[in-house]
């Protein structure tokens, strides 16, 4: 029986990422042989990433578009040919039963060039506001996997299916975590503890408002987790070292979330759309801060749309330094708050996305 051939692109960032390997690895619980390759972008995460994860990535040499006015730009043609050229190549030499994108740059050119093969194809979008290059890809592949409703606006009806977000599989059995959590971070489990996190590329705005205000967190005598990414690491570790005694910690990044959540009582989050259908998942009491760098504020729209349901709370990006650790010691004093907001949270979840993602995926296949 010959090898079932798919090709996963994703990356750019953890968003994009993590649900190409969830739906990867569901596929691998339906399919006996199969044989995945991944294809990213040369210098971003998932090529580390994919590999930790046990799994075979090439590179190709792609990037956006700048939004300002900036030199990249020019060499932006000349990537994208490059890469057409490469996916093509891929494309004939792995000789694909499937093709799958979870968004990024690389997965424009990569199943731009599968669907033109006639290979099936399948993109997967995870924001309310899907990005350009799930946009050109709509035309071109047979199924579109969506989150939210209404995405019938960007991509017409009859290829669309609403499935939800694929979570890790670590993430949906965090709950029997705790004791490892607790022995992972080394806190002292008689204080309630907040979770931080900025992303997996870190969020300046969060990581000045988080280290501008240390001290209050060793007054309200908390613990703090702190996941600052690459670019804050040095600063946060410095001014963590005194406060080190007092259960405040900061990491570069986390790689068991699943052992962090499971010991948060509070958790302070960026809303990205994978962020979010994690936390929804988990069930906590979330802050969210949504990104204003990202096109058409959909950071802000995934935000207000738990707000609405009373499922979360929202700080602005503008207003961290001065209202987001206030918020977060006040929330931990309100424990009815805390129960409302778990409740209604956890109503939103969807914990099934990367099964039905990968059978609608199979289900191309003549």
């Amino acid at each position: 029986m010959k090898k079932f051939k798919v090709i996963i692109s994703g990356g750019g960032t953890g968003g994009h990422i993590f649900p190409a390997l969830a739906i990867a690895k569901a596929i691998e619980k339906k399919v006996d042989k199969v044989e995945f390759l991944f294809v990213g972008a040369e210098d971003r995460m998932e090529m580390e990433k994919i590999p930790a994860a046990g799994y075979k990535i090439v590179g190709l040499w792609i990037s956006g578009l700048q939004r300002n006015l900036s030199k990249r730009n020019l060499l932006f043609p000349f990537k994208l040919i490059s890469s057409l050229l490469k996916a093509r190549k891929i494309i004939k030499q792995f000789k694909p039963d499937l093709a799958i994108g979870t968004g990024g740059y690389a997965s424009g050119p990569l199943l731009f060039a599968a669907a033109n093969k006639g290979v099936p194809s399948l993109i997967q979008e995870q924001n309310s506001y899907p990005g350009i290059t799930n946009k050109i890809l709509a035309k071109y592949v047979q199924k579109i996997c969506v989150a939210y409703d209404n995405m019938e606006r960007f991509f017409g009806d009859e290829k669309l299916i609403i499935t939800g977000n694929p979570i890790r599989d670590d993430i949906l059995s965090f709950d029997t975590k705790v004791k490892a959590g607790k022995k992972l971070f080394n806190i002292d489990v008689s204080k309630p503890t907040v979770l931080v996190v900025g992303g997996s590329l870190g969020a300046y705005t969060i990581n000045n408002a988080i280290a501008s205000n240390l001290s209050d967190f060793k007054t309200a005598n908390v613990n703090l987790i702190w996941q600052t990414g690459i670019s804050f690491q040095d600063q946060a570790k410095k001014l963590t070292r005194q406060f080190s005694v007092n259960g405040i910690q900061a990491h570069t990044f986390i790689k068991e979330m699943d052992l962090a959540y499971a010991i948060a009582d509070v958790i302070v989050s960026r809303a990205g759309a994978i962020a979010i259908s994690e936390l929804c998942c988990v069930g906590k009491p979330i802050i969210l801060i949504p990104s204003p760098n990202v096109s058409e504020n959909h950071q802000y729209k995934n935000a207000q749309s738990l707000v609405n349901k009373n499922a979360a709370l929202l700080v602005k990006d503008s207003d961290a330094s001065r209202k987001l650790v206030y918020k977060v010691l006040e929330l931990l004093k309100d424990t009815i708050k805390q129960k409302e907001l778990s409740n209604n949270i956890k109503k939103l979840a969807v914990k099934n996305a990367a099964d039905r993602i990968a059978e609608i995926a199979l289900s191309l296949i003549k």
